[in-house]
């Protein structure tokens, strides 16, 4: 397994093409911005050398038999699933952000269903290619960008009616040697950070969308690739001089769009090429499996429920009643979410491939929880933060010669603590509800695995309102 220095020297040896604010970034590793998201990746191999972290942090690969980050295993039972669900968790509460590797594992473990069930009706050999593909990825411990939605152009078009075929990334050329591509992969979470990128189609389709029906993996450097950062609120706070402004001062997450202009994809890298008929279940076994992820929230959940007590108490307000009830439901809120992608594990179950695969309508509930909850976890703590959380100066201010006395008297609360520390801490709650984490914990609630509604229709499709339906009409003894 790689150590943390190794983890970012690897990086800085990959030659990704990177845009932001319009012009090309040299060397990912160093810059300002995109930092902090690459140091939350980073933990994830720090930890995993730890004795205390061992066991969620890594598992034994049911390939080589050895000992593996647990971000490139294949589930291979309820408790591999639950172990996902208490390491999402962790991670969440030591970042207070996007670790980014969910995605990638969660691909992994969804082709090595779908890969195997296309074999074994059509008789090709993806899941051989995607085996090989896993043993590489296990034994170099990369990160690995897992690559859904496309930019979809026209909602109510399907891919092959869209004015521009490229609003979904397809097959251009077939070749002896493999594929060439086109098109673009939208909101691509730690993109930049990832060795590896994993493409797989974004909705069901049908026969005349086959084109589109396409997964592969590429390094993140192949030729043709290019990635536009996106651009989060307060991000530019990172190239300041100061640390309080930024909240969170260690760790942060970003966002791209992936562009594919004509790359090439080898043979040994396809594990589907025009299977349509597969495309929903690859769509649905990756959905369900990154809805469980959604554990991490209630991680950074953790951390602002933290954050919100401390400032009550900056405040002078923790002993107020409603100040007292409305951190009981933040955590009431919050473990119920940890509830949901815990009890998909549970009920989780073997797949032919020999993977073990969450319960899927318990995954869908415990994501549309996500969709809701988190959002009130955060008003609740702007309420008790209070408004200086929006108001407040800066850095810059607090350290002025001339102002920095006024503001160390007028934004003084509980005198037993330094004003230094309530600006801190108002900060991080600034970051995670409304600065850069925003993204990761609140926008990301709503988006991220498909939005409310995916949820829901998944929800209609599995809930068996038939069945019970039956046991009403039996109990009160309606005949049909």
């Amino acid at each position: 397994m790689m150590t943390k220095e190794e983890y970012v020297e690897s990086l800085r040896k990959l030659n990704l093409k990177v845009y932001a604010f319009g012009k090309r970034i040299e060397n990912v590793v160093n810059d300002k911005i995109i930092r902090p998201s690459m140091e939350a990746v980073a933990l994830t191999y720090e930890l995993a050398h730890m004795p205390e972290y061992e066991d969620l942090m890594t598992a034994t690969s049911h390939i080589t038999g050895k000992k593996i980050n647990r971000f490139c295993h294949i589930h291979q039972s309820n408790e591999d699933l639950v172990k996902k669900t208490k390491m999402g968790r962790l991670l969440g509460s030591l970042t207070g952000c996007c670790f980014q590797r969910c995605v990638g594992m969660d691909a992994l473990n969804a082709l090595s269903i779908t890969t195997y069930n296309i074999d074994e009706k059509a008789g090709t050999d993806y899941n051989k290619n995607f085996l090989a593909y896993l043993e590489y990825v296990q034994e170099n411990d990369l990160t690995c960008d897992g690559a859904m939605t496309d930019p979809k152009g026209d909602r109510s078009l399907p891919p092959h009616k869209q004015t521009d075929p490229d609003m979904f990334l397809h097959i251009v050329e077939e070749r002896e040697d493999g594929i060439v591509v086109t098109g673009a992969k939208a909101h691509q979470t730690g993109a930049v950070n990832s060795h590896e990128i994993i493409i797989m189609p974004t909705i069901s389709m049908k026969e005349a969308d086959k084109d589109y029906a396409v997964s592969f993996a590429l390094p993140s450097d192949a030729d043709g690739i290019t990635y536009i950062m996106g651009r989060q609120s307060c991000d530019t706070r990172k190239l300041e001089t100061g640390m309080i402004d930024r909240g969170n001062r260690l760790y942060g997450g970003h966002e791209a769009l992936v562009v594919f202009e004509n790359v090439f994809v080898p043979r040994d890298r396809i594990f589907m090429c025009k299977e349509y008929e597969f495309a929903g279940q690859l769509v649905e076994n990756f959905a369900s499996y990154h809805r469980q992820s959604y554990a991490c929230k209630a991680g950074v959940g953790d951390v602002l429920i933290g954050a919100t007590q401390t400032v009550a108490e900056y405040n002078g307000a923790q002993k107020a009643s409603h100040i007292k009830d409305k951190l009981i439901e933040m955590n009431h809120l919050n473990e119920t979410l940890f509830c949901g992608s815990v009890a998909c594990a549970c009920e989780g179950h073997k797949e032919p491939s020999g993977t073990y695969l969450v319960n899927t309508l318990l995954a869908n509930v415990c994501k549309q929880n996500v969709t809701r909850f988190p959002y009130e976890i955060a008003r609740l703590s702007q309420d008790i933060a209070g408004g200086l959380m929006v108001t407040l100066p800066s850095e810059q201010d607090l350290r002025s010669p001339e102002v920095g006395k006024w503001v160390e008297k007028y934004f003084q609360g509980n005198a037993q603590v330094p004003v230094e520390n309530r600006m801190k801490i108002l900060r991080l709650i600034e970051n995670i509800t409304m600065g850069t984490a925003a993204v990761g914990y609140l926008t990301e609630s709503m988006h991220g695995a498909g939005s409310p509604q995916a949820q829901r229709i998944m929800i209609s499709r599995q809930a068996n309102v038939g069945e019970k339906q039956k046991k009403a009409k039996k109990l009160c003894g309606i005949e049909e």
